[in-house]
């Protein structure tokens, strides 16, 4: 019932007034936000297709699209249904038809709406968006011991990498980008946990990269070690956190998970508006 109300949203914002609120055009891919190479690909079948159609996106660059349908309900509700199937952010209309119906502003609130402080203090453990994520027993970039829950009243950018992951190699460049942009009082906290290698090793490769990033110490010690500690003692086999590295989670102010991504992200400008949205909104 939820998915289903969920979908007749969607289809009443994109429709009510089918006006475009966005100044691209719709054959100009390069505009979508957060669309990869892929994804460009898939939008230029969808122009070929015929009507009525409709192609969706989501906050992280999941897509889809669905084309020939009897009607525009049909079209934008099978496209929603096949994007949120590979992704827990929201999925929304971004073309129907001949129109970009993209909303701009409202954009940037996907990750909402956020819990309260009493919603969230009964939120489980886990990874999946709207839980608690793990408190991890890790250390500063000064080396003094913490935990993740430390954090709490920012919100927190959690990212697992290595030296010896190309993908994350090749990241590193627009993480600090993003730390440059977002400034010291940005009110977010960038994590950066090194995996399967010790901290020296993450350390030496940074400088090595003239890369000036907040290095926190996930506190594995040995080229190999597949598991992190955590605030209580016990440990987590890092793939339950992370099946591929790179993976990067956003913390609202409560630690709640409001986004989750697996591998490397293009364009970590695109996610300021998302991020400041979190800190002013989050938290309450």
């Amino acid at each position: 019932m939820a998915i289903q109300i969920f979908l007749r949203l969607a289809v009443m914002a994109a429709c009510l007034a089918c006006l475009p609120v966005s100044a691209a055009t719709p054959g100009d891919a390069e505009a979508i936000p957060h669309l990869d190479s892929r994804g460009k690909e898939g939008f230029r079948e969808f122009l070929a297709a015929g009507k009525h159609r409709s192609f969706v996106i989501a906050p992280g660059g999941a897509w889809a699209w669905k084309g020939g349908e009897p009607t525009v309900d049909a079209a934008v509700e099978g496209a929603v249904q096949a994007c949120q199937n590979g992704t827990e952010q929201p999925c929304v209309p971004y073309v129907i038809n001949d129109k970009v119906v993209f909303d701009a502003r409202r954009w940037a609130t996907l990750w909402g709406p956020y819990q309260s402080r009493a919603t969230a203090a009964k939120a489980y453990t886990g990874k999946e968006r709207g839980s608690r994520f793990f408190d991890l027993a890790i250390k500063s970039p000064a080396g003094k011991p913490m935990k993740l829950s430390d954090l709490r009243g920012k919100v927190v950018v959690l990212h697992f990498w290595g030296t010896w992951c190309p993908p994350c190699r090749r990241e590193m460049p627009e993480l600090q980008k993003l730390h440059q942009e977002l400034g010291a009082s940005s009110g977010v906290q960038l994590v950066l946990l090194q995996m399967r290698e010790d901290s020296a090793t993450a350390h030496e490769w940074a400088q090595q990269q003239h890369l000036i990033l907040p290095l926190h110490d996930s506190g594995v010690k040995e080229i190999g070690t597949e598991s992190l500690t955590l605030a209580n003692g016990k440990t987590i086999p890092d793939r339950r956190m992370a099946v591929a590295f790179p993976t990067t989670y956003v913390l609202d102010k409560h630690g709640i998970v409001v986004f989750s991504h697996v591998g490397p992200i293009e364009g970590w400008s695109q996610y300021l508006p998302f991020l400041r949205d979190v800190v002013a909104k989050s938290g309450k």
